[in-house]
């Protein structure tokens, strides 16, 4: 794994690329560019090892929450907000075969030269654009054959296709008032436009259920729907109250994704891996990569161990101290202090910088998609600090052709 520069001279081009051409509308958090002037190389090694791994551990996964579902009461120690485990009866119905499966595990490589997994974006996992433009854009600039891609947007695109009747209504349901979301949505929604199907865009209270199928009631665009593309976290859903929020739990109309994904996204999924082990679940891949994860008490007089919150995403609030201002650092014990089961505490593990060829630093994680269970890409992102969160950039992820 390593870092290749962009062309100094081409940067501003390949910049204005990524804005116009890949989706890439809003190329800054505050005063950071969100663009890196590099691209991640891997070997055609490592993405063999990765791709191994990612499938093993999505199994894993699959056969965890499937369990879980059919055994709700196990899924007591995940601490689940009370609306959303209300709901969860209602998801008996589920068949994985008519749903479409998309996950995120990062990666990071470690001073002992190996991998660590910190958490599955199970739910609504991001970066389509970036994971399946970008890197072409990067070998454009780059000017070098020597390299190739995996195009996520191009696997997922398919396996929707396969669950969604054809020439059928999509409806992609996203918080339309931050064009960070759209974006997501609006490169999956022409790459399914251009395929034939009916793209519309809404909020998650543009849909309702009735026999558990989801009908849109978006001005213009009423009717049935034949598939849901869901990019609005299922925790927020249950903050914005839509009236028929509920009917995304059962519903048989085709879904990316479907509920299920809770079980997994939230951060204490570890906490329940002794009782799923038990029942006969394998989970040998994750213990392997998740560093040793419990709960907040049981971290009290033990070193080493960082407090993540249960339903965090993007790297927010995460108590690595080198990372965080002396302020935010305080903040996070006081409220990890006073709502202990909002967070868990996990081993800190070393994560091992990329060096540039000027000498800096850069902390890399490495998303690696599943669609369907099969590997499906990579979505990437570096910081100078340990801690990946919003002030991090996208770094397309290529792989080097073995001579």
């Amino acid at each position: 794994m390593k870092l290749v520069a962009i062309p100094k001279e081409k940067y501003d081009e390949y910049k204005l690329d990524a804005i116009f051409n890949c989706y890439k509308w809003d190329p800054q958090f505050l005063d950071n560019n969100t663009i890196a002037k590099h691209a991640l190389v891997i070997s055609e090694e490592e993405h063999r090892e990765l791709k191994a791994l990612t499938e093993k551990i999505d199994k894993e996964t699959i056969e965890a929450e499937e369990f879980l579902n059919q055994n709700l009461k196990l899924a007591k120690p995940l601490a689940l907000p009370k609306k959303i485990y209300n709901e969860l009866k209602r998801m008996k119905n589920y068949d994985s075969n008519k749903h479409i499966r998309l996950m995120r595990y990062d990666f990071h490589p470690t001073i002992e030269g190996e991998w660590a997994v910190s958490e599955v974006n199970s739910d609504v996992p991001g970066g389509f654009a970036e994971a399946s433009l970008l890197p072409q854009a990067a070998m454009n600039a780059l000017g070098e054959d020597k390299y190739y891609h995996e195009n996520f947007g191009d696997i997922l695109a398919n396996a929707i296709a396969q669950k969604v009747v054809k020439n059928g209504r999509i409806m992609m349901v996203h918080c339309t008032c931050y064009s960070d979301d759209r974006q997501v949505m609006q490169y999956l929604g022409d790459k399914l436009k251009n395929m034939g199907f009916n793209i519309i865009y809404g909020a998650a209270d543009h849909l309702k259920f009735e026999n558990n199928e989801a009908y849109s009631i978006l001005d213009g665009n009423e009717g049935k729907i034949d598939g849901i593309v869901r990019f609005t976290p299922l925790e927020w859903l249950k903050d914005i109250k839509p009236k028929n929020w509920d009917g995304y739990f059962d519903t048989i109309t085709p879904s990316c994704n479907h509920p299920v994904a809770i079980f997994a996204q939230t951060k204490r999924f570890p906490l329940v891996w002794d009782v799923l082990e038990k029942n006969n679940i394998d989970l040998s891949t994750w213990k392997e990569l998740l560093p040793e994860t419990i709960e907040v008490k049981a971290a009290k007089n033990r070193e080493g161990f960082i407090y993540k919150p249960a339903c965090g995403r993007v790297g927010e609030k995460i108590s690595i101290k080198e990372a965080c201002s002396d302020d935010e650092y305080k903040k996070i014990l006081v409220d990890v202090k006073k709502h202990p089961k909002k967070y868990l505490a996990q081993k800190k593990f070393i994560s091992k910088p990329l060096i540039s060829e000027v000498g800096e630093n850069f902390h890399v994680c490495l998303g690696s998609y599943t669609v369907d269970g099969k590997h499906g890409g990579y979505y990437a992102r570096i910081s100078n600090t340990p801690r990946i969160d919003s002030n991090a950039a996208d770094i397309p992820v290529l792989i080097e052709r073995s001579l």
